[in-house]
């Protein structure tokens, strides 16, 4: 991508988020009754769905346990924001703050300040915990943010964004999920459109000027990353709160051929992309594989 093309996208999506950018005061019903028995997510997207425990849930576990896990999933959208915020203050420090690209980039910032916003009012309306990630990934995270430069940052960006965008937009298009919830991942999927298109471009320019040993050990730390953000996604602690055995209900999740499809096809913009590119490959492969994403 040249300077030109960088700079004219930047203006397109700076246009878009001043015509496009979505109050989360006004287009989520923060006081709208929850449905009886309407699920939080589709059922099929609970990461129990059709496994030996799934079935031996009663009706009241399984809506508790899609509930725990959209509080789970909006937490780690939290983390993942604030790594993405640092990572992209980092970026645009030293470029010239007149340039189109770095007032796209704070005009993210800001869009994301507003979804972490959104997600913790999202948590505490379900009257859930606020899960954390394992310390190890905050650990993992907080050091990624600090060090990561070049196609890293917009890499880790698609691989927060992408998966759960589409997982996102499976509940957007489900009318037996709960209407409150729907409400807050159409404010999400509408803006994180222009997220997802910055973060190609901008990875896909810096992608094609790095070296070949640049290459390589890119292709090792975005696999790290990977596999620290999808194990991030459903604290065992949900389990828990549903009165499942927590090591019990995650193996079951991480060993379940259905749920690994689902995260396969929620993954596949991502992997499709990062393989045409080269940052699948080698090694790195079966990491992506072990997580999910690949088949």
């Amino acid at each position: 991508m040249s300077v030109d093309l960088q700079e004219r996208t930047a203006q397109r999506l700076i246009a878009a988020s001043a015509k496009h950018t979505l109050d989360p005061d006004t287009e989520v019903d923060w006081e709208a009754p929850l449905l009886a028995h309407a699920p939080f997510m589709p059922w099929e997207s609970v990461s129990l769905f059709d496994t030996p425990l799934w079935w031996g849930m009663s009706p009241q576990q399984r809506q508790d346990l899609s509930r725990h896990e959209v509080a789970s999933l909006a937490a780690t959208g939290i983390w993942l924001e604030n790594l993405l915020m640092r990572m992209l203050l980092r970026h645009v420090a030293p470029l010239d703050p007149r340039s189109a690209h770095v007032q796209y980039a704070l005009t993210e910032i800001e869009d994301e300040c507003r979804h972490s916003i959104m997600f913790g009012r999202l948590i505490e309306r379900l009257g859930c915990p606020a899960y954390e990630p394992h310390r190890v990934a905050r650990r993992l995270g907080a050091l990624f943010a600090s060090t990561s430069d070049g196609p890293e940052v917009f890499a880790a960006a698609l691989i927060g964004e992408e998966v759960l965008d589409q997982l996102q937009r499976r509940s957007l298009a489900d009318e037996t999920v709960q209407p409150f919830a729907q409400q807050v991942n159409r404010v999400h999927v509408v803006e994180e459109a222009r997220h997802i298109g910055y973060a190609r471009g901008e990875l896909t320019r810096q992608w094609q000027a790095a070296s070949a040993p640049k290459r390589v050990l890119f292709r090792a730390t975005i696999a790290a990353t990977v596999a620290t953000t999808v194990g991030s996604y459903i604290s065992p602690a949900v389990y828990s709160a549903v009165g499942l055995d927590p090591r019990e209900a995650a193996r079951a999740a991480r060993t379940s051929p259905h749920r690994r499809e689902v995260l396969r096809t929620a993954g596949e913009r991502l992997t499709d992309r990062f393989l045409e590119l080269g940052i699948i490959g080698g090694p790195s492969k079966q990491v992506w594989r072990r997580v999910g994403l690949l088949g």
